[in-house]
């Protein structure tokens, strides 16, 4: 069992896991040993608790457990429901979980962006578990699969209330170099410290590029704009975001304030207010959903930054000036503490010795040391185990496709392959024998071929940030191992894909053309959790797709992917043909015994959703 919590002080902590229908049969009933934990301070009044427990017998499966988490004090626990009562559902006394023995269903989907107006995903979540009447309708497993959190896109009031929680918490600052301010309690006494973050960067012209994608706010005509005034810098900006996004109990410390005084901005400063409020107010339930089913991440680039390493050009700017060296760092490190250790424990225990280094618990100061800093920042660049897989049936990859890239051999500018040569036959190796096996890519292996047509289109003219211009076909060395992959004889037999990224939601069942005997391929997309497409725009393109990708359309045989041959599912309820599902929610997949999908859903935020059905050749 692995938990994660936030606290004021350091806590000693008790575990009890019980039968739901059997509560007097204790399967786990003792102190969290000193081995299971990790404690790390990152302020004078917070610390974050890691906690890796191996039941003393192995727990039962299919069946309905509860546990409860302890907080002794004086020798005296207190129990979940005394310290999180919204973390138990319905009217029972603790939160709960069931340990399956196979991958029957499977929730998954991206992009949780706070102060977009849609509802939040993992409110359906909530309402999912808590309609489970037998642990057969209980998912496996929660997906997560990127942009859990948007450290590029911070809206006004989030913002503030990240300051709000690094000042009552007295979360670490650090010293900043590079910047035109010495340090991150700067950060809220500049001019303009709101919206403006993009006038921070110095100004030269080795980071031209740098400030105009990392900070700039360039307009991106066919997709979104970047909104990059309100960037988190601070590795306590960073643990602030994560505290305010996973739990309602920081919010207390948040007090109401109006920080802008410029017309236009306080009048977006109170849009935003009523989107975060509204985000606000679902916490409990999404912070209940969180601790009630086993769940499992993966960034991808707004987790960090956007077009995080989307080119060779990309990576030389941004990490050779330290200040953007830093901020990116200060990501990573906080989606390694808040995420990704969660995963696979194992994998990162080594980081966790710098990281104890870092953040001294027998120190009593008030900023990080830089030089400490720095090296830990080089190690996590330098980490290349940020993907896993997990023994379940079927087995589970989920792919990091962020810092194995394949860069360009034509030119620095041009987007990298999603996972170099190596990454790709160790991912081949990793499957190869296996009958069925999920697969989790943050960006769609199959996408739409008209957007992925405009991304080239773009990157041809020399403006591939313009578009997003990362997708599977983008790179040809990469998309050929990739394609080459599905060929392979040892590849499994039955292949589900797990993506997010787009703000759009679809399925595709694909085949090898010409060959009888080779695998079935679904490619199943859940985006977002809280974000959208413009729907209009969406309308566009997916017609615009069906008419020039056509099953009788010559311009399918220039394509990469011409070998496969693809079908798209029809969403239910869908206008005029639409393959395009276009609502905030999560992705709900369905798996039979041999791991065939049997059902594939997107289940909207606000109630409903879709059934994706097969549909007809393309």
């Amino acid at each position: 069992m692995v938990l994660w919590l936030a606290s004021r002080e350091p806590l000693d902590l008790m575990i009890r896991v019980t039968g739901r229908d059997q509560p007097q049969q204790h399967y786990l009933d003792r102190a969290i040993r000193g081995d299971e934990l990790t404690r790390l301070r990152v302020g004078s009044h917070a610390w974050l608790h890691l906690l890796e427990i191996t039941p003393d017998l192995p727990l039962p499966r299919d069946t309905f457990l509860e546990y409860d988490l302890g907080i002794v004090t004086h020798g005296t626990p207190r129990w979940v429901q005394d310290w999180a009562p919204h973390l138990c559902p319905g009217n029972r006394a603790r939160p709960g979980f069931v340990l399956k023995s196979r991958l029957d269903r499977i929730l998954h989907g991206s992009c949780r962006r706070p102060h977009h107006p849609a509802a939040d995903g993992l409110l359906r979540v909530d309402e999912e578990l808590q309609s489970a009447a037998n642990p057969g309708e209980v998912p496996a497993l929660l997906l997560m699969t990127g942009d859990q959190i948007y450290a590029d896109d911070v809206a006004g009031p989030m913002l503030h209330a990240i300051h709000c929680v690094i000042h009552q918490l007295g979360l670490y600052q650090e010293v900043l170099e590079g910047a035109s301010l010495a340090h991150s309690r700067e950060l809220t006494s500049v001019a303009n410290a709101y919206y403006h973050r993009d006038e921070l960067l110095p100004k030269s012209e080795f980071n031209e590029e740098l400030t105009e994608r990392f900070f700039g706010g360039v307009r991106k005509p066919v997709f979104t704009t970047a909104n990059a005034g309100n960037h988190l810098i601070s590795f306590a900006e960073v643990i602030a975001m994560y505290l305010l996004v996973w739990s309602p109990t920081p919010w207390s410390l948040v007090t109401a304030a109006e920080p802008v005084s410029d017309v236009d901005e306080l009048a977006r400063y109170r849009r935003e207010q009523q989107a975060i409020d509204a985000f606000r107010a679902g916490l409990p339930k999404a912070a209940r959903a969180l601790a009630n089913v086993p769940v499992y991440m993966i960034f991808d680039d707004h987790d960090i930054s956007d077009d995080w390493n989307l080119s060779a050009l990309w990576e030389t700017t941004a990490y050779e000036h330290p200040f953007s060296r830093r901020i990116i760092g200060n990501a990573l490190l906080g989606y390694l503490l808040c995420q990704g250790w969660g995963n696979q424990p194992g994998n990162v225990r080594d980081l966790l010795v710098p990281c104890r280094q870092l953040l001294d618990a027998d120190r009593d100061h008030h900023e990080l040391d830089k030089a400490t800093q720095d090296q830990l920042i080089d190690n996590l660049f330098h980490f290349r185990h940020w993907h896993y897989s997990l023994p379940t049936h079927p087995k589970l990859v989920v792919l990091d496709t962020r810092t194995h890239r394949w860069r360009s051999e034509l030119r620095r500018s041009h987007p990298s392959g999603l996972m170099d040569w190596e990454a790709l036959t160790d991912f081949q190796q990793e499957i190869m024998g296996e009958k069925a096996v999920v697969v989790v890519s943050p960006a769609p292996m199959f996408g739409v071929k008209l957007i992925e047509m405009i991304q080239r289109v773009f990157t041809w003219f020399g403006k591939p940030l313009l578009v997003d211009a990362e997708n599977w076909m983008a790179h040809r060395g990469a998309a050929s191992v990739l394609l080459n992959i599905f060929g392979h004889p040892r590849t499994p037999g039955h292949f589900v894909i797990l993506s997010g990224d787009v703000h759009y939601s679809f399925a595709y069942d694909i085949r090898l053309r010409h060959k009888r005997n080779g695998p079935q391929i679904w490619q199943i997309t859940s985006s977002g959790i809280k974000n959208e497409f413009p729907n209009g725009l969406l309308e566009w393109l997916d017609r615009l797709n069906r008419w020039l990708f056509a099953p009788w359309s010559p311009l399918n045989w220039f394509t990469k992917r011409r070998r496969m041959h693809i079908r798209p599912r029809l969403p239910e309820g869908r206008e005029a043909g639409e393959r395009l599902w276009n609502h905030a929610g999560i992705g709900e997949v369905w798996l039979d015994d041999d791991g065939t999908p049997s059902a594939i859903r997107q289940l909207n935020a606000d109630g409903g959703g879709t059934v994706f059905q097969p549909g007809r050749d393309v």
